[in-house]
């Protein structure tokens, strides 16, 4: 079986991207899958989350898109592999752009060790630049975290533009996954209106998985380093983000 790569992408910061990478990989290796978490954002959070501090790293993801040589990785952290990032990276994005086919480094890089994997998602940065294009040509699919808030609500259309170029002029086999409403307010009017609209305006595109709710065992179970079925087994999260993961075992 060919791996799936996905990309967590979204323009717009805050949209809880780094979260769903950390738990959607936890919840595959659980159903049995290997998993390689790729962090390729200088802020390097979804390193940290999987409790390595990335001011202490030898090697990153920098040195392999830069230096050709193989890809770091860290193995078995809660069941998932990672290749870790730290703010060394923002050097090296001033250095890619300069780069020979710098559009297919990431690519390059991950091709000696993919089959060993059945999942690789990688942590896209909360922008359009060079690092969001290396993943997304890297990528079979793009899964997008979309926060249920007027405000990240309106960037949808830039964001699916950025992914249609990459689409049409580099990588023809990427495609949509689908969209996953992160911090989710159903008491509130905004919420409401807005994952209303995303069904209406998305629905007819691609997939909207179930709305993952806002909670603050999110942000604890970070910072104990944790995924949050680790952290809080119980948590009503658990089982949505459980659905998702049994989701992705169905793409082609």
């Amino acid at each position: 079986m060919s791996p799936k790569i996905i990309s967590l992408f979204n323009q717009a910061g805050g949209t809880g991207k780094t979260t769903l990478t950390q738990n959607l990989g936890y919840h595959l290796a659980k159903r049995r899958h290997r998993v390689l978490l790729v962090d390729i954002d200088p802020q390097a959070s979804l390193t940290a989350f999987m409790g390595i501090d990335p001011f202490n790293l030898e090697q990153t993801i920098a040195d392999a898109l830069l230096k050709d040589i193989p890809i770091p990785i860290h193995h078995d952290i809660y069941g998932v592999d990672l290749v870790p990032s730290n703010i060394l990276l923002s050097a090296a994005e001033v250095q890619l752009h300069s780069a020979i086919a710098r559009e297919w480094r990431l690519k390059q890089a991950l091709s000696p060790i993919q089959d060993s994997y059945d999942f690789i998602l990688i942590d896209c940065p909360p922008t359009l630049g060079i690092f969001s294009i290396l993943s997304l040509v890297a990528s079979t699919h793009v899964l997008v975290p979309i926060q249920t808030h007027f405000k990240a609500f309106l960037g949808v259309e830039l964001l699916l533009d950025s992914i249609r170029q990459v689409r049409e002029r580099i990588n023809k086999e990427l495609t949509i996954l689908g969209v996953v409403p992160m911090m989710h307010e159903s008491r509130t009017s905004q919420g409401k209106v807005i994952l209303d609209g995303i069904y209406e305006q998305l629905g007819p595109i691609t997939s909207i998985f179930p709305a993952i709710p806002r909670a603050v065992t999110f942000a604890d179970a970070s910072m104990e380093r944790k995924p949050v079925a680790i952290y809080e087994p119980k948590h009503p999260s658990v089982r949505i983000l459980e659905s998702i993961a049994q989701s992705l075992e169905e793409i082609q």
